[in-house]
């Protein structure tokens, strides 16, 4: 069954969504919000395993794809991961409308997600969308040191040849995102740049007056 893209927009008319590049503080931005306003989190990156339990293979390759060790895993060309990337993002998009639809038919949801400039045009409309950017070089680091991503950090640092694993992984980063980082800032979509500049308050309240969560009570 194919949903219209305004039938869509209708069921998720409580839903605002938090998107961007890795390590533009999606997480972090999304959580402060949440914290001010009393509102329900959607991360789709936890969601990932409940999602994986419930897919098959023949419909979500990309999600049930196994790999033996981290030297499987890291070994791939960069355009083999990142098509594995993508795959599981759009394999996985499905699981997400469906989960946000059912949470957010009577309270405000924040979904921190891996939303393209494409596809924010057929989901939402662009004042329940924020893009959290950062310009996609050399990111694996950042990631690593992230307390959220400690067992990827455990992963990479398992391989045999960690150097070459994370030159990996920063190529793939950079290689996925580049375009969707100029496709952002060169749209007419809100979006904000992280720089060592940056701070979460400043941040927060500009997306806070995006949303007009400072305008008004959210319930």
């Amino acid at each position: 069954m194919v949903f219209q893209d305004n039938v869509i927009k209708e069921y998720l008319k409580n839903v605002y969504f938090i998107t961007g590049t890795p390590c533009g503080g999606k997480t972090t931005i999304s959580r402060k919000l949440a914290k001010r306003h009393n509102l329900l989190v959607y991360d789709v990156d936890e969601q990932f395993e409940n999602h994986q339990k419930i897919s098959d293979s023949a419909y979500q390759p990309s999600m049930n794809k196994i790999f033996k060790d981290a030297d499987a895993f890291f070994g791939r060309t960069v355009e083999e991961y990142k098509e594995w990337l993508i795959g599981n993002t759009r394999e996985q998009l499905d699981f997400v409308i469906l989960d946000l639809i059912r949470l957010s038919q009577n309270k405000i949801v924040l979904c921190d997600c891996h939303l393209t400039v494409e596809e924010a045009a057929k989901y939402t409309e662009a004042s329940r969308i924020a893009f959290f950017i950062k310009e996609p070089s050399n990111l694996i680091e950042d990631y690593c040191n992230r307390s959220d991503h400690q067992g990827f950090s455990d992963f990479i640092n398992g391989a045999s040849d960690v150097e070459k694993a994370k030159a990996v992984c920063n190529a793939t980063l950079k290689a996925l995102n580049e375009k969707r980082y100029n496709d952002i800032k060169g749209s007419n979509y809100f979006w904000i740049e992280r720089t060592e500049n940056s701070t979460i308050e400043e941040t927060v309240q500009k997306a806070e007056r995006h949303f007009g969560f400072v305008e008004k009570s959210i319930t």
